[in-house]
């Protein structure tokens, strides 16, 4: 891997890759459809008098404010970074995501108080028809959604620049370009909107055929209230970790470590920090200890490429000094203990 001085690529990219503006194209598409259904479920669900509509709704609202986070951090990583934003603008990705969250679990609550009110008393309609043909159109939109947003064929990289990212799932391997986890994540969480919207269906047509299970429609919604509050879990977890500059769960410190120490000249590794800048982008920094006949600059170019290569970071900081016998017994040179 060529280096230019101490930075991995000699000319910083600008703008989308063709890549991640054939990303953007596909959200874009399933933003709109995903609106414009979540919209004539609101309305369809208010005039069936059906709460489990109005909580498949309100899941494509949690969709929808996942899609907008996407496309507003793929368009801040085209911007540069400043004297107050050092890193950029990429954190932002990770507060839309909290957003969406928050959101979700607001109007969830709202509709899992009214759902308990239904069941404790049972004066409400049910317009079976109205529902029918609503939960009928949003398996539809689901499906649209699913096709737009559909990737064939194993996404193909060789390696990260300033504007790439690296996927935070488990597992190494090369990074993977924001557009492609973008899409795939959008991709995954329509398939659970599919299933959900499927139970929303057979609620209706139990309701349609037998009136008499109306009841059917508050516990459809507390069955997919909790589903959609679980779906959160992951999100959630992620989140947190960026929040406290957790290590990315795909990036372990040991193998890092040793990695280090594997390079010729080096003799000891201290104040390694990993972490996550966002769900996507890793960063490492660390000092490297040295013998007193090694070439620094050697040590640095060697050291950087294992990480960038092997590892997928998106940025890099390592120090360079020459080793001390008395490090050994450094506290502040020591290792952090296992969590």
């Amino acid at each position: 891997m060529a280096f230019h001085h101490c930075h991995k690529d000699p000319v910083p990219q600008s703008g989308l890759s063709p890549e991640r503006v054939q990303a953007r194209r596909q959200l874009y598409a399933a933003c709109a459809v995903c609106f414009i259904f979540m919209a004539g479920e609101v309305v369809g669900g208010y005039l069936a008098h059906s709460l489990a509509i109005m909580t498949d709704a309100a899941h494509l609202l949690a969709d929808i404010g996942s899609m907008l986070a996407s496309l507003f951090s793929l368009w801040l990583s085209t911007r540069p970074a400043t004297r107050t934003m050092t890193f950029g603008w990429h954190r932002s990705e990770t507060l839309g995501a909290l957003a969406s969250v928050v959101s979700l679990w607001i109007v969830t609550g709202i509709l899992l108080y009214l759902a308990f009110l239904r069941l404790l008393h049972s004066d409400y309609h049910i317009e079976a028809g109205a529902m029918l043909l609503t939960a009928s159109i949003a398996v539809c939109a689901n499906l649209l959604m699913a096709f737009v947003l559909h990737q064939t064929g194993a996404p193909h990289s060789h390696g990260s620049t300033g504007a790439e990212y690296a996927p935070l799932e488990e597992g190494h391997g090369y990074p993977m370009s924001l557009g492609n986890t973008s899409v795939r994540a959008a991709f995954v969480h329509v398939l659970g909107d599919l299933l959900q919207s499927f139970g929303v269906l057979a609620a209706s047509i139990l309701i349609y055929f037998k009136p008499q299970y109306k009841v059917a429609d508050p516990i459809s919604t507390f069955l997919f209230s909790i589903c959609a509050l679980g779906s959160t879990a992951p999100t959630l977890r992620d989140v947190l970790l960026v929040l406290m500059e957790g290590a990315p769960r795909s990036v372990e410190f040991e193998p890092v470590r040793d990695t280090l120490l594997s390079v010729p000249g080096v003799r000891a590794t201290h104040d390694l920090h990993l972490w996550a800048l966002t769900l996507t982008y890793h960063v490492a920094s660390a000092h490297l200890a040295i013998d007193s006949t090694a070439d620094p600059e050697a040590v640095l170019a060697e050291a950087s490429s294992r990480l960038y290569s092997r590892f997928g970071f998106s940025s890099c900081t390592l120090q360079v000094e020459q080793y001390q016998p008395e490090m050994a017994q450094c506290l502040r040179c020591q290792e952090p203990s296992q969590a």
